[in-house]
């Protein structure tokens, strides 16, 4: 089976969309189906593209046997609606002038949060008489109006026309949460075509581990109960609550925040803390994937954060499931939905309330002075890790998209006959 994926995100870049893909994609090729992802030069999150690449209008490279084409794109920093737009876009219309002289696929796969990627991928399905597949990841653009990037007005609506467009032109779409697949049926859309893959973790690469010395050396948090936000620092997950929380723990020695990542919020976060003389907080840049494990070690508590709005109850941060594969407690600091439940239902960790710094801050304090009760999550934590396992969820992945092809194989051979 041939398949074609357009995404603008890919490795060396390390976010979540980068990480499902790649992981599906090489899971897929091992089981016999060849994969080629037309993709950008890696330039998330600065905005600035990656040491050995170079924005090409077309290059070629084989990653894990998967590949990859990248094409050309209008490249700003993951800040400013306007210019984000223009980045999406100019990826759209490469990728579906690139897309055109690629061998025909078996059905072709876009992905959102932005579904500029998901209409490239819709156009190509067209143009080459095939299935296209729409990869859910987020409910996008209402997650824009509700971190407030933009208002609601005419280009919103434009969007949500383009959103269902692509919903109802979808012969399946692959949503990473039942919120999703909930939501998209009250709008109308065909609940058989919705098939739920969540997002998980590599086994192979997350699991427990002894705390490296060397990392917490470097970071500074040697000796330190560690909590841990690791990921986008961006206007949905209202990290200002962090340290407003940190603020009131700043008689407790032991205890250490650590926000590592980048995002269109990180220069505000800096200033916020100075402002606000906070020792007890430590700003890290973005690390490389194969850094990742032993960053995970040192924590202690994997912090999961998102502004107070319904929306984000629907929402499944992807670092949930890296933190079980680390053997990590998890506190949910997001409005109580999908994700909560995931939690809590596996004995992971807690829900705390969100945007409520106190909460935090006495969550924070009890977990620390109840050891056997971190430890409990956290061995929880590691079980629930099984049952999301990267490859078992590429390869029902893989089987519903071998069932589209069987079917648009079927109507070839029907329409020969006729």
């Amino acid at each position: 089976m041939k398949i074609l994926f357009i995404t603008d995100n890919f490795p060396p870049e390390v976010n979540a969309p980068a990480s499902r893909t790649y992981e599906h994609a090489k899971r897929w090729v091992a089981d016999g189906a060849e994969v080629t992802v037309i993709t950008c030069a890696p330039n998330f999150p600065q905005g600035e593209v990656h040491d050995g690449y170079r924005n090409a209008w077309r290059s070629v490279e084989i990653i894990d046997g998967i590949r990859v084409v990248r094409v050309k794109s209008y490249i700003t920093s993951n800040e400013g609606f306007s210019r984000r737009i223009l980045d999406y876009i100019s990826f759209m219309c490469s990728a579906i002038f690139f897309g055109m002289f690629e061998r025909r696929p078996d059905l072709v796969i876009g992905t959102s949060p932005q579904f500029f990627a998901a209409f490239a991928a819709w156009k190509l399905s067209v143009l080459k008489w095939r299935p296209f597949v729409f990869e859910l990841r987020d409910l996008w653009p209402a997650s824009i109006v509700t971190v407030g990037a933009m208002k609601k007005g005419a280009v919103i609506r434009f969007l949500e026309r383009l959103e269902l467009f692509l919903y109802r032109r979808a012969a399946a779409i692959v949503s990473v949460t039942e919120s999703f697949k909930d939501d998209l049926q009250r709008r109308g859309i065909d609940g058989d075509k919705i098939h739920v893959i969540r997002n998980g973790v590599d086994l192979s690469r997350y699991q427990p581990r002894a705390r490296s010395a060397a990392m917490a050396s470097q970071l500074g948090v040697t000796d330190k109960f560690v909590v841990a936000y690791l990921g986008t620092h961006g206007l949905a997950h209202a990290l200002e609550n962090v340290l407003a929380a940190a603020k009131r723990l700043e008689s407790e020695p032991d205890i250490c925040f650590l926000l590592v990542g980048y995002g269109a919020q990180k220069r505000r976060l800096l200033e916020r803390a100075e402002d606000l003389r906070l020792g007890n907080v430590v700003f890290h840049d973005s690390m490389p994937k194969e850094q990742m494990p032993e960053l995970w070690s040192v924590c202690d508590v994997a912090l999961v954060h998102l502004k107070d709005d319904p929306v984000f109850a629907t929402v499944i941060p992807s670092k949930i499931f890296e933190a079980f594969g680390m053997g990590k407690a998890v506190m949910i600091v997001q409005p109580k939905g999908e994700a909560a439940e995931l939690v809590q239902s596996a004995g992971a960790g807690e829900w705390i309330k969100p945007e409520d710094p106190q909460a935090l801050a006495d969550a924070i304090l009890e977990w620390k002075a109840d050891p056997a009760r971190a430890l409990s999550y956290a061995e929880k934590a590691a079980d629930a890790a099984q049952l999301h396992s990267r490859d078992r969820l590429a390869g029902e992945m893989l089987e519903i998209l071998r069932g589209l092809s069987a079917a648009q194989a079927d109507s070839d051979i029907s329409v020969l006959n006729q």
